[in-house]
């Protein structure tokens, strides 16, 4: 059962993958999502570099976070971090990757955040 849940998460995450490409100009914002935590990456894949990286573990929103009363909301607050982190880096246009997750709660709120941001989408 677990084998078969892995594999078609992979095939979902492929399909995904191989429609989203980010460049120099316009990067692609990937989420991870965990059980408690949520992981935003804005990623440059002509050289394979991490331009912007922001998690609900991070200390740079550890006071905002607290103010969250779930978890919907600590995904946004992540994203409007993670976004203004991608402004400040000159870029406004990303290509969003929500992997294998659907867009839906806590993926949606991260995204919106980031638009909240500035970025477009």
């Amino acid at each position: 059962m677990q084998k078969r849940i892995f594999k078609n998460r992979k095939r979902a995450q492929k399909r995904v993958r191989s429609q989203v490409q980010g460049t120099a100009t316009r990067p692609r914002l990937s989420v991870y999502r965990s059980l408690n935590n949520i992981y935003l990456q804005a990623i440059d894949d002509t050289t394979g570099k991490t331009i912007a990286a922001g998690s609900s573990l991070s200390k740079e929103v550890a006071d905002a976070l607290k103010e969250a009363k779930n978890k919907v909301a600590r995904a946004e607050i992540v994203g409007e971090f993670v976004g203004k982190k991608v402004m400040e880096a000159g870029i406004k246009e990303v290509v969003f990757d929500r992997g294998w997750y659907r867009y839906h709660g806590r993926v949606k709120a991260a995204a919106d955040g980031a638009r909240k941001a500035g970025l477009k989408f």
